[in-house]
């Protein structure tokens, strides 16, 4: 038998998951189990429990077929536990480095008490941690062990579960079980507490509490389940009352109760519209049921709010807190109008814009920060025109790139009225990027972020851990963030990421990524077509080489020579270099181009029809492999710094280990892989089958549609993603010229 159980409840954590069973499984120096209980999450987190327990045996999974709220998934937990003692740990929070481990030891030293007490740290979104703001209650000062009578002040703790390690055969003495409903913490933190003869405590931060922005605590959903306080406290004074020996305990719970129904009636991201008046009579009425012989209201303001209770004074709280407010709104405008009198006339025009209706039938898109007509962005425009040819699309585009527009496609010029316009009564909004921060989301404004790419390097918060490669003001990051409604995801790789490193309250919709359609359904035509517009026939081996940007160099300095590699491979070898868009047209990415054989397509408006065109794929660590994977092509990664790029930009996952294709870490060994042969044998085909089984699963060829049907059209039955081994395969160039059977589209 382990002598700790940690129980996990679960239940839509599927962005945090993996770092909180890391955080425990990292544990060493400390016998214990985990269980896991699947609380029926709807977001895939069951099957990250599943394969963590098939890689370790100290983990048991429940799965339940219901949902129960979190009190009842612990209770599960509970039930199956088999350790000495029991902590509960939420599945988005985790442990720190050697808790287990000292928490062993101090059960130890203070011979097994009925309860171990431990300190946490809030660790917030930003990076900041910081520790309990009643650290020092947990000194270790006096006896070992002692009972709530001598620690009084213990009770202003935060009262929760997962701050303590509980003897197991303690919790099914006394029968305690977590209760239904909101604030279930409460009646169990209490009776333990006042039951237990024998506490002790440990001054050591052994959790952190992860503050997320959004929905990381059920309880800042507007709901009636806030009543459930009401219940949670009747089950506190019932014990007390069937505990006479408790009764000291009725006076410092009753203050617990008052101030915790007046924190429910401060907050107002709790109560719906209309009921805080029934909530304020419910708490005085059990102000009035439960006051203390001879209780002394707190001093102060919150004495005041005590009286009110007493006297069920709604109109006279309302009224108090609405002058509160209205002297805080009155700042606020002031600050406002301030700041208002210093903006442009633009912006002034724009304000004017967002006061006239949404315009039901206009929708406005971008991609990469209004370069032009492309990715994501641009396929769900084209599927939003054959599927809704009645809402009209604009895009945003910068003056400089107007001319690049291709014919037919209305747009504005960022910066001009139209596109004020435009952004102030357009009712979605399409970018792959974020829009300014001068942006306002409008209420029944749609916001669709698609996203540009699979992510292997960090992105988001998550990039607070690599310094070096961003100046990122976060905070401003997320605001924008917070408009999204929708994140389009490639994969459940990107839906966990972008879940972690945008913890904003959007939907995420798996649909694959809708510039990746024109790969997954290309024919033979589509394919001699994008050879023939570069002014490439058949008969040539082309190879397209991407580098990604990286942020420790200051421009394009590709790690290949292009112009020695095309030497080197011989004449009928055509090497497409395409750098990176931060880099642009600028004139030193043609400096270390030359040569007949290298074609410059940094400036090519469809990187698909690129893809199309190529044999195969060489690039670094660009996420264009996630996306040129889809075509069942070879694909070679050259990585001469991997060690430098990931330790500076931090990756999701290691690329030499789990690579699509063929590895080179220097310019030779790429040449010998390509001269060999053995970039497109079979051990790279085995590495790019994996790659694509876990990359590409959802790009069947109809990704806009299940986009366009979901956000525009409102449709909840979209087409469903085609299993992966019946989608018909994309020829390749040789094929599409050599094949007569090969003509027409592939899914035809």
């Amino acid at each position: 038998m382990p002598r700790l159980t940690v129980v996990v409840p679960v239940y839509q954590v599927r962005a945090y998951l993996s770092e909180c069973l890391d955080s425990v499984f990292a544990q060493e120096g400390a016998d214990f189990e985990v269980v896991a209980v699947d609380d029926c999450s709807p977001d895939g987190s069951g099957a990250i429990l599943d394969a963590y327990a098939e890689r370790d045996s100290r983990l048991r999974v429940i799965h339940l077929g219901e949902n129960v709220g979190l009190g009842r998934a612990r209770n599960r937990g509970l039930a199956a536990a088999h350790g000495d003692y029991v902590l509960f740990l939420d599945s988005d929070d985790t442990l720190a480095e050697g808790a287990l481990k000292a928490i062993s030891e101090r059960l130890a030293h203070t011979g097994d008490p009925d309860v171990l007490v431990f300190d946490y740290a809030r660790s917030h979104w930003d990076g900041r941690i910081r520790r309990n703001l009643r650290a020092d209650l947990l000194r270790s000062e006096g006896p070992a062990t002692f009972s709530l009578a001598d620690r009084p002040e213990l009770l202003d703790l935060l009262q929760v579960a997962w701050n303590k390690a509980y003897r197991r055969d303690f919790v099914t003495g006394v029968g305690l079980v977590f209760p239904p409903g909101y604030y279930e913490d409460a009646p169990w933190t209490y009776r333990c507490l006042t039951t237990a003869r024998r506490i002790a405590l440990l001054d050591r931060v052994c959790l952190y509490y992860r503050q997320r922005r959004e929905g990381s605590n059920i309880l800042r959903t507007v709901s009636r389940g806030h009543f459930d306080v009401f219940d949670q406290y009747r089950r506190v004074f019932e014990h007390l009352d069937a505990h006479e020996e408790l009764a000291r305990w009725r006076d410092p719970l009753f203050r617990k109760m008052v101030d915790h129904y007046l924190t429910v009636l401060r907050r107002r991201d709790r109560l719906p519209p209309g009921t805080r008046a029934e909530f304020f009579h419910r708490a005085s009425a059990d102000y009035r049921a439960r006051v203390p012989s001879g209780f002394v209201r707190p001093p102060g303001n919150q004495g005041r709010k005590y009286a009110l209770l007493e006297r069920d004074a709604y109109a006279a709280m309302a009224v108090a807190t609405r002058a509160v407010r209205t002297r805080h709104k009155v700042v606020r405008r002031a600050r406002a109008v301030a700041r208002t009198g210093k903006r442009l006339a633009t912006r002034l025009f724009y304000r004017a814009q967002l006061r006239r209706p949404l315009d039901e039938n206009l929708a406005l898109f971008s991609a990469y920060w209004h370069r032009g007509v492309a990715c994501n962005p641009a396929a769900i425009d084209a599927e939003l025109g054959r599927l809704a040819p009645g809402v009209r699309r604009v895009w945003a585009v910068r003056p400089e790139a107007a001319d690049r527009v291709p014919a037919g496609v209305e747009y504005v010029r960022v910066g001009s009225r139209a596109y004020w316009s435009t952004l102030a009564r357009a009712a979605y909004l399409v970018n792959n990027v974020n829009f300014g921060d001068s942006t306002v989301k409008r209420p029944g404004q749609v916001h669709v972020q698609t996203h540009h790419g699979t992510p292997l390097k960090t992105m988001g918060l998550d990039q607070r851990r690599y310094p070096a490669s961003t100046d990122m003001d976060f905070a401003a990051l997320l605001r924008r963030c917070d408009r999204w409604d929708y994140s389009i995801t490639s994969n459940r790789h990107s839906t966990v990421a972008w879940e972690r490193a945008y913890p904003c309250s959007y939907t995420t919709l798996e649909t694959g990524y809708p510039r990746n359609d024109v790969l997954a359904s290309a024919g033979a035509a589509e394919v001699r077509k994008a050879r023939e517009d570069l002014g490439l026939g058949e008969g040539r081996r082309v190879f397209l080489y991407l580098p990604t940007h990286r942020e420790y160099q200051p421009g394009f300095v590709p790690p290949l020579d292009p112009a020695r590699f095309a030497r080197r491979l011989g004449p009928d070898v055509t090497l497409l270099v395409r750098g990176h868009y931060f880099y642009g047209n600028a004139p030193h990415v043609e400096d270390v181009l030359g040569g007949a054989r290298v074609v410059d397509v940094t400036a090519h408006p469809r990187v698909e029809e690129l893809y199309l065109a190529a044999d195969a794929l060489i690039t670094d660590y660009s996420s264009a492999m996630f996306d040129y994977a889809v075509l069942d092509r070879p694909i070679v990664v050259h990585a001469p710094d991997w060690e430098v790029y990931s330790a500076v930009r931090g990756t999701y996952f290691d690329l030499l280990r789990e690579p699509p294709g063929a590895v080179a870490t220097d310019e030779e060994g790429l040449i010998r892989l390509i001269e060999s042969g053995e970039y497109a044998g079979e051990e790279a085909a085995r590495l790019r089958d994996a790659f694509r089984r876990r990359f590409c699963a959802l790009d069947d060829g109809r990704a806009a549609e299940r986009v366009v049907r979901r956000v525009f059209l409102g449709q909840r039955d979209v087409p469903p993603v085609v299993p992966f081994d019946r989608r018909p395969r994309v020829p390749t160039p040789a094929e599409a010229f050599g094949t007569a059977d090969a003509e027409g589209s592939a899914l035809a």
